[in-house]
C-alpha cells in the first residue's frame, strides 16, 4: 500500500494521521447487492412477462427471459473483467465516448423503428437505443473535466458554461427522439456531478428559479411543450381517457392496490394478462408490488437503497477525484432512474417511460448497466482511509 502524507495540518487532521492508499479487492457488498438485485430482476421479469410473450411472440412464453438472461450471463463476466481494470484508462476515451454518443443519437433521428419515437438502432435480432450510451458518456466527460479543472470549478468559465454546452447538446438531440424521460435523467445527473465537483451554489439557484418558471409556462401554457403538456395532462387526470392516454396509468394502480400487504404470490398477477401493456418493460414495477405487496416492494426498494448508499461509500473513499465523480455519476444514474420509475408507476409524476434497473427488458440496457458496475467496482479496488 502506498502511503501520502496530509497537505497541511490546517485541514483538520492530526499529525499522527497518514492519509493510505489500499489497493485491493473490489467491494463485495457492492457486488453482493448487483447480483441480488440482478437476480430477483430476472425472475420478475419472466413473471412479468411470460403472458405478454405468449400472446405477442407467437407462443413463446421465454422470448423476453431468454434474452434478457443472455446479456446478463455476458454481463456479469463483463462487469468483472472490468473491475479489474484500472478505471483511469477511462480518461483517454472521455471526449471520444462522447463524440460517439452524440453521432449515434444524431443517427437515430434518422432510423424509424416505431411512428413516434426513433430511440432504437436495429442491430440484427436486436436493438440498441443510443442514449444509454450517452449516459455513460455524459459521466465519463464530466468526471474528467472535473478533475482536471477542480480547482477552477468556481468560475463559470470552467465550472458552468462547458458543462450546460455538453448536456444541452445531448438533451437537445434526445428530446428530438422524443426521449423526455432519457432527458431529465441526463440533466440530473449533470447537475449532481456539478454540485458534487464545486460549481458555484448560486449558478444552482438561477437553475431551480429557470426550471420552476419553465414549468409554469408549460403548466399554463400546454401548447407551447404540447408532448410534455399532453403527459401532465393525463397524469392529473387519468381518468378522462381511460381508454387511451390514461390506460396503463390506470392498469399500474389496479395492479397496485390488488396487491396489498403480502402480494398475490410470484406468478398470479392479473394486470399482466394483456390489461397493463408491456408489463415487461417501464411498468414492471407494477407487477412487483401486486405479486409480492407492500413488504415485497419495500424489501426491493431497500435492496436498491443499500446499493447506492454504498456506491457513495465507495466514492467518497476513492483515492482520487476522477474515481470518485465517476462513481458519483453512475450510482447517481441509478438512484434517479429508480426513484423516476416508481414514481411513474405510482403516478407520482407524469408518465415519462423510464426503466426500471435490474429489472426492466433491454438487453444492451442491461449489459451497459452491468459494465457501468464494473467501472464502480474497480473504483473499490483503490480506496483512501485515514489511519493512525
Amino acid at each position: 500500500m502506498d502511503y501520502v502524507q496530509p497537505k497541511s495540518l490546517a485541514q483538520g487532521r492530526v499529525a499522527s494521521k497518514k492519509r493510505v492508499v489500499e489497493k485491493g479487492g473490489i467491494d463485495l457488498t457492492f457486488l453482493i447487492l448487483v447480483l441480488l438485485l440482478l437476480a430477483i430482476g430476472l425472475i420478475m421479469l419472466f413473471s412479468a412477462s411470460y403472458a405478454y410473450a405468449y400472446y405477442h411472440e407467437n407462443g413463446n412464453s421465454f422470448y423476453y427471459i431468454s434474452r434478457q438472461l443472455m446479456f446478463a450471463i455476458v454481463g456479469v463476466p463483463v462487469m468483472l473483467i472490468i473491475a479489474g481494470i484500472d478505471y483511469h484508462i477511462l480518461h483517454r476515451f472521455a471526449l471520444l465516448a462522447y463524440i460517439g454518443s452524440v453521432f449515434l443519437l444524431i443517427l437515430v433521428l434518422f432510423v424509424h423503428t416505431r411512428e413516434d419515437f426513433n430511440r432504437w438502432l436495429p442491430l440484427g435480432p436486436f436493438s440498441f437505443q443510443p442514449s444509454e450510451l450517452a449516459k455513460l458518456a455524459i459521466v465519463i466527460l464530466f468526471a474528467h473535466l472535473i478533475s482536471i479543472n477542480h480547482d477552477k470549478m468556481k468560475d463559470p468559465k470552467y465550472g458552468v458554461w462547458p458543462f450546460l454546452v455538453l448536456m444541452g447538446v445531448v438533451a437537445m438531440l434526445m428530446l428530438l427522439e422524443p426521449h423526455l424521460s432519457g432527458t431529465i435523467l441526463i440533466v440530473a445527473i449533470g447537475i449532481v456531478m456539478m454540485f458534487v465537483g464545486g460549481t458555484d451554489l448560486k449558478w444552482f439557484m438561477v437553475g431551480g428559479i429557470l426550471l420552476v418558471g419553465g414549468i409554469v409556462v408549460m403548466v399554463m401554457i400546454p401548447n407551447v411543450v404540447s408532448y410534455a403538456a399532453s403527459r401532465i395532462e393525463h397524469w392529473q387526470h387519468p381518468e378522462l381517457d381511460p381508454l387511451g392516454a390514461g390506460y396503463q396509468t390506470l392498469q399500474s394502480l389496479y395492479a397496485i392496490g390488488s396487491g396489498g400487504l403480502m402480494g398475490l404470490g410470484i406468478g398470479n398477477s392479473r394486470q399482466k394478462h394483456l390489461y397493463l401493456p408491456e408489463p415487461q418493460n417501464d411498468f414492471i414495477f407494477s407487477v412487483v408490488c401486486e405479486e409480492l405487496g407492500f413488504v415485497g416492494a419495500t424489501i426491493i426498494i431497500l435492496i436498491f437503497v443499500l446499493l447506492i448508499w454504498r456506491g457513495y461509500v465507495i466514492a467518497m473513499r476513492c483515492r482520487d477525484r476522477f474515481g470518485s465523480m465517476l462513481t458519483v455519476g453512475l450510482i447517481t444514474q441509478v438512484g434517479v432512474q429508480t426513484i423516476l420509475n416508481i414514481a411513474v408507476v405510482t403516478n407520482t409524476i407524469p408518465n415519462t417511460g423510464i426503466s426500471l434497473p435490474f429489472f426492466s427488458y433491454g438487453g444492451t440496457a442491461l449489459l451497459l448497466l452491468l459494465a457501468q458496475m464494473g467501472v464502480i467496482l474497480s473504483v473499490s479496488r483503490q480506496t483512501s482511509i485515514e489511519k493512525e
